[in-house]
């Protein structure tokens, strides 16, 4: 059987060239420009997959694919292949953000860890949101200041538009000449997590951002 090779945001980008297919297929366009859009997301996923192998490529084929239900079976098979998001107990949370004595943590039994980019969760009563990815093989977290503002507009995580939340962090960054120079980052962004993850199809702004807010 072949090992779990797509990560969450590369199905989500899948996802988002079937639509495109879907789309030109309904508006009727010539056989030539259709058969031009499937061989351009063929490329794109090829690019987003570099090291898949020849079984791996063969199966993330669209070419073969015509009608609708053969695109919803073609998702469903590679959602048997997703990479789930690495497991993490309690403790490790806990030792991600030491200095938050009342930390609340999330129910990670009701997680549906292969949908996930990122994991995320809210203190309501604290107003802070808590981030956590895998930053170049290693885990890591931040704490934000969470402010919801119930308006739409673009995501900087997965820059769709929704309904967003800013929020902000502060990183202390060294200055040889001001050692007590700080930060802030700020920025909106999906207010509901699960939703970032389902539409997520690119993690470079949100590996920055990371790499930023931590002084990387």
């Amino acid at each position: 059987m072949t090992e779990k090779f797509i990560k969450n945001e590369q199905l989500n980008f899948i996802k988002k060239q079937i639509a495109l297919i879907k789309d030109s297929t309904k508006k009727n366009v010539p056989p030539t420009v259709l058969a031009a859009v499937i061989d351009l997301a063929n490329a794109k996923i090829l690019d987003l997959i570099p090291n898949a192998s020849l079984d791996q490529q063969k199966m993330l084929d669209l070419s073969r694919l015509k009608i609708d239900d053969e695109y919803d079976q073609y998702i469903q098979h590679l959602s048997a292949f997703l990479q789930p998001f690495p497991k993490i107990t309690e403790q490790q949370l806990k030792k991600m953000f030491p200095k938050n004595k009342k930390l609340k943590l999330p129910d990670l039994s009701k997680i549906d860890h292969s949908q996930l980019t990122y994991l995320s969760w809210n203190d309501l009563r604290s107003n802070k949101k808590f981030i956590v990815y895998e930053l170049d093989g290693k885990m890591v977290g931040i704490e934000c200041k969470f402010t919801p503002t119930s308006k739409y507009n673009i995501c900087s995580f997965c820059n769709c538009f929704g309904e967003v939340a800013y929020f902000s962090t502060v990183t202390k960054e060294k200055k040889s000449k001001n050692p007590d120079y700080y930060k802030a980052i700020g920025n909106l962004i999906c207010a509901d997590s699960s939703e970032c993850n389902n539409k997520i199809t690119n993690v470079e702004y949100l590996a920055t951002f990371l790499k930023d807010s931590l002084g990387m």
